[in-house]
């Protein structure tokens, strides 16, 4: 865990010091310190505004959305008990997509930037609402039941953003690239938004990691063990579509990180929930912090972050999916 935690501060640094103006490691560093210390006097003021102004709201709002959809991923997967399972299995990135769609498609004119992702937030939210509703029906909130309720709201809000998409005319443009993710332009508002949703994931997280632990056993296991399947899936479910929303409502539609991420921190560290969850977070923050430098710095033109995630993730996934197969023989 403290080798994942100087790796992702060394990226962030690494980061904020790449792009068109290029600022060395040791003064970005410096200029970090400073912002606390209040000597900024002694600084240029042209890299101390680059670093605080545009380039560390970005980065961190990059890092929190790829820890906590990675996060989201590993608590998915363990409630699930379903390793293909991550945040948009259950219909909350078509919620969002579909509320930001609608935001954008009727051009309203709430305050600022607020209207795309309060939408996209709002449209996660009812997502998860109307999965929680329809899986009520067998009364356990069995794996089998949400999956399938998932799969259904997706396929419908799917049809709905299709159809505005129908209706955009000169806008369609800008829903299609909002779809594909983007993380340009981000503030220390949406960075402070994502992290107070992952805080609160994190905690809730970790405190029920030795239920998920037993429930993996089974249900006559967690039965036996006292563990309430039913109470720990709805809180876990409600608390883990939160911070996908809030993740979704200010990146777009970013894949494959709640995938990937848990898939391999598994393989590295083991199954066990506590390490797992927190150490999906580090890696996630890694990974889609990483991904934004490579096409914000390096490549000669910006590409919709979500494209690059599914171009590492497809693979990656197809790998996952053969090996299992062959395991499963």
């Amino acid at each position: 865990m403290t080798g994942l935690t100087l790796c992702l501060a060394a990226t962030i640094i690494a980061a904020a010091g790449m792009g068109y103006l290029k600022i060395p490691p040791s003064e970005v560093l410096t200029i970090i310190m400073a912002r606390f210390t209040e000597t900024t006097h002694t600084l240029n003021p042209i890299h101390q505004t680059v670093i605080m102004d545009v380039r560390l709201p970005r980065i961190m709002t990059a890092a929190l959305v790829g820890g906590g959809l990675a996060m989201a991923g590993a608590i998915f997967q363990a409630i699930l008990l379903n390793p293909l399972a991550d945040p948009y299995t259950l219909g909350v990135s078509s919620g969002a997509a579909f509320g930001a769609s609608l935001a954008l498609i009727v051009n309203l004119s709430l305050p600022g930037y607020f209207s795309v992702p309060l939408f996209a937030f709002a449209g996660a939210l009812v997502a998860v609402f109307s999965v929680l509703n329809l899986a009520a029906s067998d009364h356990s909130y069995s794996a089998n039941s949400l999956i399938l309720a998932g799969v259904i709201i997706s396929a419908i809000l799917s049809a709905g953003i299709g159809f505005i998409k129908y209706l955009a005319e000169e806008q369609v443009s800008v829903i299609i690239f909002w779809l594909m993710g983007s993380l340009a332009a981000r503030s220390w508002l949406d960075a402070g938004l994502v992290l107070i949703a992952t805080i609160v994931t994190l905690l809730a997280g970790l405190y029920f990691a030795r239920d998920l632990n037993i429930m993996s056993l089974g249900l006559r296991s967690s039965d036996s063990l006292g563990v309430n399947t039913v109470r720990t899936r709805k809180w876990l479910l409600a608390i883990a579509s939160l911070v996908t929303a809030a993740s979704v409502s200010v990146s777009g539609i970013i894949g494959f990180v709640g995938l990937i991420i848990p898939h391999l921190m598994r393989f590295i560290i083991g199954p066990d929930n506590r390490k797992l969850i927190p150490a999906s977070l580090l890696a996630g923050a890694i990974l889609l912090l990483t991904a934004d430098t490579i096409t914000r710095a390096i490549l000669p033109h910006e590409v919709p972050i979500g494209v690059l995630t599914a171009l590492i993730g497809g693979p990656f996934f197809c790998v996952i999916f053969k090996q299992k197969q062959l395991g499963g023989r």
